[in-house]
């Protein structure tokens, strides 16, 4: 079997044929909750974009141009994950996953506690966007460990053909996370007013993620080794030298791969969950507690959806259930912004829909995972992924904006529209491979 077939296939590596015990579903929990926390410390950065952009830049920038900047902030953590992904996916493949996986979280709550305590433009200047940059940075670099390193290690801990699942599990704690965050921005928009705010309300969300994020630290430590490392480690058939220059040359059709539908991921993800909020009360002028509300909804909805589709692709296969979710990313988020446009009459339940067809992004680690063998699994996931994330994710922010002002208010959905055809190419791909692997 070449590579390119085998990414249709589930390596067997260090696990047996079993039904997940009770062990397992205690890894999945420890784990996606640890995940839920570290990731509402990344997204809640996003929900504060307009207050952040009044308050870290001068008072006379245009308002379009200082949400364009504070966007582009946001960005920055994105660009920075390459290079946190690399090197502890590195150590993650050569003395193991559990070490980088606490550390990741650790590195996160720092900063986002930081955030909460720093000075505005009012106060220090130009110093407080760039102080602002400079812990989004850092954000970045923990999250580029966490995500990749999450999927390995609940991958490696349950049986083969539980993988979609595993890895759906903990994308839909991570999307958790996201709905953490929606929820108080909803709360704090809902209970305060605007000057409130501005004045200290927009604070509290980064000091409570400090807080999360030392409670995931906790958490942690109460979850072992991956069996697929120790038995690695036992038998000494860990990756000598570099892992990534193995995965260079060796595995580019799994990079390609996984690249292109962490491409996919990040559309839905940042623009129908984390973004849209925003752009329906600057672009539509939906009520900021409707907007948190409905976001609220559909991160629910994203969070069953992941589920879903982690099961359907155990069950159907992971090219066939991305398939029938790229279509579905496809016509919901049309659906989402022409309603947006005719005045968001059914924006909550429609949001909600959408929110559920992008639990798509369920499918996605599964396939990255199975597209590297476990000896370097870690570094070529990571190293796919966030570099895909870091130039796909962190340019979609100000790429937005920028589309939003050349070709009017369903640019949003048409950038959608063309990565989800860009996942049901991959999926066309991948059943072709498997037809022409089997013998007439």
């Amino acid at each position: 079997m070449n590579e390119a077939t085998a990414l249709t296939a589930v390596d067997v590596t260090g696990a047996a044929a079993r039904p997940l015990g009770r062990r397992d579903a205690r890894t999945l929990l420890l784990a996606a909750l640890g995940g839920a926390l570290e990731f509402y410390d990344f997204v809640v950065f996003v929900f504060f974009a307009i207050p952040l952009s009044h308050l870290f830049f001068p008072p006379d920038t245009a308002p379009w141009l200082a949400q364009l900047q504070v966007f582009g902030i946001f960005a920055a953590g994105y660009l920075a994950r390459p290079l946190g992904g690399i090197v502890m996916a590195h150590y993650g493949d050569k003395r193991g996953r559990k070490r980088m996986f606490t550390l990741s979280v650790f590195l996160m709550a720092l900063p986002t506690l930081g955030i909460g305590l720093l000075p505005v433009y009012a106060q220090v200047g130009m110093l407080a966007p760039l102080l602002l940059l400079l812990l989004r940075v850092v954000q970045g670099l923990a999250v580029g460990g966490e995500v990749p390193g999450a999927w390995v290690f609940v991958a490696e801990h349950v049986p083969p053909k539980r993988i979609g699942f595993a890895c759906a599990s903990l994308t839909s704690g991570l999307t958790v996370g996201i709905l953490i965050g929606s929820l108080v921005a909803a709360a704090i928009n809902s209970r305060m007013t605007p000057a409130e705010v501005l004045d200290h309300g927009w604070r509290l969300p980064f000091l409570a993620g400090g807080v999360f994020g030392f409670f995931a630290v906790w958490l942690r430590r109460w979850l072992s080794e991956t069996p697929v490392f120790e038995t690695m480690h036992a038998r000494k058939e860990l990756a000598s030298g570099l892992p990534l220059r193995r995965v260079f040359e060796r595995h580019l059709p799994g990079v390609l791969l996984s690249m292109l539908v962490t491409w996919m991921l990040t559309a839905a993800i940042v623009v129908l969950i984390l973004m849209t909020p925003t752009l329906g009360q600057s672009a539509f002028h939906v009520v900021p507690a409707r907007a948190f509300l409905g976001n609220s909804v559909a991160s629910f909805a994203l969070a069953l959806g992941c589920l879903f589709y982690g099961w359907l692709a155990d069950r159907l296969g992971y090219a066939r259930a991305l398939l029938a979710g790229a279509i579905g990313l496809l016509v919901c988020g049309y659906a989402l912004y022409f309603d947006l446009q005719a005045g968001a009459a059914h924006f909550v339940a429609l949001y909600a829909l959408a929110g559920f067809a992008v639990g798509v992004v369920g499918v996605v680690p599964a396939l990255m995972v199975v597209a590297f063998p476990p000896a370097v699994r870690f570094s070529g996931l990571s190293f796919s992924y966030n570099v895909a994330y870091a130039l796909f994710g962190g340019l979609t922010p100000p790429l937005i904006g920028l589309l939003m002002r050349r070709f009017g208010v369903l640019a949003p959905a048409h950038y959608v529209a063309f990565t989800a055809v860009i996942g049901i190419a991959v999926a066309a791909w991948l059943l072709s491979a498997r037809r022409a692997a089997v013998p007439a």
